[in-house]
C-alpha cells in the first residue's frame, strides 16, 4: 500500500469515524465502572457550529476520551435545543415559502404539526458538524428539548421552584417584537443609529393661553400621555407648579411633574410622559403616580384608546396625528434628529416596549446559601 505524501483529511477522518460508529464505541450503558457523564449544553436546533461550540466540545470530547482510558463508563449525552423564538421565524418563512402558508391561519397543533416536521428536516445540521469534528458522543442517546420526557421535567422544575416559592410573576416593561409577537431578551435587540425626526408638539397650559413645547421622537402615542415631565432646576417651568396642560389633540388635561431625570438641554426641556410605551416614562409614572393608558395592541396596531388613530399601525398613525397636529396648528416645527432605533435580531421589526406580566426567578433567594457558606 502506497502512503500518499499529503494528508487528505476527508478521507482519513470518514474512514475511521465510519470504524468508530461501525464498532458503536461511543455508546455506553450503566455497569459497575465508576460513570462520568457530560450532557452537552445544547446547540440550537436552527443553527450551525460556530468557534464557540467547537472551543466547548473539544474540551468536552477530551474529558470523555480520557475518561474512558481510565476505565470509566464514559457517556457523552448530545442534543440540541428548541431555540423557540429562531425556531418558529424559520417555520413561519419554510411555510411561506415552501407551503404557501401563514402561521395566522393555522391553529396551535397543526403549526406545531409543521414546526416538527421542519425540524425533523432541517435540524440535524448541527449535529453532523459535530460528528464531522470526530466527536464522541453516545449518537443513540440524542435528545431534544421539545422531546416528550425532556418537556415533563422542564414542567416539573418550574412547578417546584413555583412551590418552593422561588418564583413570581411581575409587570415589568420588556422589548416585544410585534411581528413575532415574542418577548425578546436584551441582546436580541440590536441598536441601529438611524435617520429619524424630532418633532416639538404644543401642549396648551390649562386656563391660560400660554403654551409649552414638547418635543418627542414618537408623536402617535400622545393619546397615552398622562403627564408632562420637566427637570425641577429649570427655571423655565418653575410657574407650572400645580399646573396642568391639555395633550394636543386628545384634549385631555395631565399634570406638570418636577423629575432630575429630564434632561434640560434636549428638545425644550419638556418631556411628555406615557408610562404604557416607554421603559423611562414607566419609571418616571411610577414615581409620580401616574395613570397607565396602553394604546397598541400586540401587532403594534391602535386600539381604542388611540381616538382617532383606532386601527392605524404605529407608522400610519404618526403620519395621521402630524396631519391633524399641523391642521390645529399645534405642530410648532418638526427637525431632522438621528437616533438609536432597536430592531429584533429575529425579524428585523422595530421593537415596541410594552408592559407584560412575565415569570422572574427571585436569583436573592437562591444565591443567599452561596453567600452565606463564604
Amino acid at each position: 500500500m502506497t502512503i500518499s505524501k499529503h494528508f487528505n483529511p476527508a478521507d482519513t477522518e470518514d474512514k475511521w469515524y465510519s470504524h468508530w460508529m461501525g464498532k458503536n464505541y461511543f455508546h455506553s450503558e450503566p455497569d459497575d465502572r465508576e460513570p462520568f457523564t457530560i450532557l452537552i449544553p445544547p446547540p440550537n436546533v436552527t443553527g450551525v457550529l460556530h468557534m464557540g461550540h467547537m472551543l466547548n466540545n473539544t474540551i468536552q470530547d477530551v474529558l470523555i476520551r480520557r475518561a474512558r482510558n481510565q476505565g470509566k463508563n464514559a457517556c457523552w449525552v448530545p442534543g440540541t435545543d428548541h431555540a423557540s423564538i429562531a425556531t418558529e421565524a424559520k417555520v413561519v418563512k419554510w411555510l411561506r415559502e415552501e407551503k404557501g402558508l401563514k402561521k395566522g391561519e393555522l391553529g396551535r397543533e397543526e403549526f406545531l404539526k409543521h414546526a416538527w416536521e421542519w425540524t425533523d428536516k432541517y435540524g440535524g445540521i448541527i449535529l453532523n458538524q459535530l460528528k464531522k469534528l470526530g466527536a464522541s458522543a453516545d449518537w443513540d442517546r440524542t435528545v431534544f428539548t421539545m422531546d416528550e420526557s425532556r418537556s415533563r421535567h422542564v414542567v416539573k422544575a418550574f412547578v417546584d421552584l413555583y412551590k418552593k416559592d422561588k418564583l413570581y410573576r411581575g409587570l415589568r416593561m420588556i422589548h416585544w417584537d410585534p411581528e413575532a409577537l415574542t418577548v425578546l431578551s436584551n441582546e436580541e435587540v440590536i441598536y441601529t443609529h438611524e435617520k429619524g425626526a424630532l418633532y416639538h408638539l404644543k401642549y396648551k397650559v390649562e386656563g391660560s393661553d400660554e403654551y409649552v413645547v414638547v418635543a418627542t421622537t414618537r408623536p402617535e402615542t400622545i393619546m397615552a400621555d398622562t403627564g408632562v415631565a420637566v427637570n425641577p432646576d429649570d427655571p423655565r417651568y418653575q410657574h407650572l407648579k400645580g399646573k396642568k396642560l391639555i395633550v394636543p389633540i386628545a384634549g385631555k388635561p395631565v399634570p406638570v411633574i418636577f423629575d432630575q431625570y429630564v434632561d434640560m438641554e434636549f428638545g425644550s426641556g419638556a418631556l411628555k410622559v406615557t408610562p404604557a410605551h416607554d421603559p423611562n416614562d414607566y419609571e418616571i409614572g411610577l414615581t409620580h403616580g401616574l395613570e397607565v393608558v396602553e394604546m397598541f395592541t400586540p401587532q403594534a396596531v391602535v386600539n381604542k384608546n388611540g381616538g382617532p388613530l383606532e386601527g392605524l399601525d404605529r407608522f400610519e398613525a404618526r403620519k395621521k396625528i402630524i396631519k391633524l397636529l399641523q391642521s390645529a396648528e399645534l405642530l410648532d416645527r418638526t427637525e431632522d434628529h438621528d437616533h438609536k432605533v432597536g430592531r429584533s435580531e429575529r425579524t428585523n421589526s422595530v421593537v415596541e416596549p410594552r408592559l407584560s406580566e412575565q415569570w422572574y426567578v427571585d436569583i436573592k433567594q437562591i444565591v443567599q446559601p452561596a453567600i452565606d457558606s463564604l
